[in-house]
């Protein structure tokens, strides 16, 4: 059995706290980005056009995962202190939101770029189950998501639950890094465009329904726990995907946005590259807690850190 007593700070930037859970996003967008530059000459993308998917995909990522936090979690307090959602150093992001969000943003760069959306979105399902496994790593590390007392001789003792408990964020992440060469074996066999994609969304989901049977939810959603709600609306939703995708003679044409790409001065591409720059730092402050534990947990787990000066009201 272990006893988890790794701190999850890294240090400060100013006043804000630096996390390993922020850190794993950090890692994550990295790893999509060169992956992306490595694929663009086969995608036919230039560099600029890899940075601006890369600072999309970042952005709506960490909007989305915020916003299904906001809306699915934790509407109650929020709803009490809406001056704190964009409050991200004090935590609280959904993993189910990040996905979302990741859609979104290949969408709205293909719709800009005149990319095919499936496409694009095959191609970075193996960098986001790579993120998703990091993120997982990122919330073991920061101690959250717990799963019920054991006596398996893998329990873990985590710093803010009773007993030993069932490390159910590893099992997540192994799931998820696990998705990586299935996805690529699936890739092999050059498949319909979204047909890769489609697989990543039912196998993301429908594993996670097992693995979220070891998970403790304070929350629920339509009489299920909430994650579990969301994991079977994924799960249905590749499943009808790939019946559709799979059904489509493969020399079917791709629909492609009908806008042209913009032409980008030099400083326009720079600015690109610093707003990147600052969504990764940025994600560094990211810990990995729901909001409204913030009070209770700081002082548990790090005596000397201090928030009161973001949260007066809180206090």
């Amino acid at each position: 059995m272990f006893v988890h007593n790794i701190d999850p700070v890294i240090g400060k930037l100013g006043p804000f706290y630096l996390w390993w859970y922020g850190l794993s996003y950090t890692i994550g967008f990295l790893e999509a980005h060169f992956w992306m530059m490595r694929a663009r000459h086969r995608l036919q993308l230039s560099v600029n056009d890899v940075y601006s998917l890369s600072v999309l995909f970042a952005l709506f990522v960490l909007l989305g995962g915020r916003m299904v936090e906001v809306v699915f979690y934790e509407w109650a307090f929020y709803r009490m202190h809406p001056g704190l959602i964009l409050a991200y150093w004090l935590g609280g992001m959904s993993t189910h939101g990040l996905l979302l969000g990741a859609i979104f943003a290949i969408w709205l760069f293909c719709r800009i770029y005149h990319q095919p959306f499936l496409v694009i979105a095959d191609e970075l399902v193996v960098p986001g189950a790579f993120i998703m496994g990091m993120g997982r790593i990122g919330n073991f590390i920061d101690g959250q998501i717990v799963g019920p007392e054991t006596n398996v001789w893998w329990a873990v003792k985590f710093p803010d639950a009773p007993g030993f408990r069932h490390p159910v964020v590893l099992y997540d992440g192994l799931k998820n890094l696990l998705l990586i060469p299935v996805l690529l074996l699936i890739r092999k066999s050059k498949p319909h465009p979204g047909i890769v994609t489609a697989y990543f969304i039912f196998l993301y989901a429908f594993f996670r329904l097992f693995v979220d049977l070891f998970r403790d939810y304070p929350t629920s959603l339509w009489g299920l726990a909430t994650g579990q709600s969301l994991n079977l609306i994924m799960t249905f939703t590749g499943a009808a995907m790939l019946f559709i995708l799979s059904r489509k003679p493969s020399d079917s044409p791709i629909l492609t946005s009908q806008m042209a790409a913009p032409n980008e001065s030099h400083l326009q591409i720079w600015m690109k590259r610093a707003a990147f720059a600052l969504l990764l730092v940025f994600s560094l402050i990211l810990p990995s807690d729901w909001t409204q534990d913030i009070p209770q947990r700081y002082g548990k787990r790090h005596p000397d850190m201090e928030y009161s000066w973001l949260y007066p009201k809180l206090q």
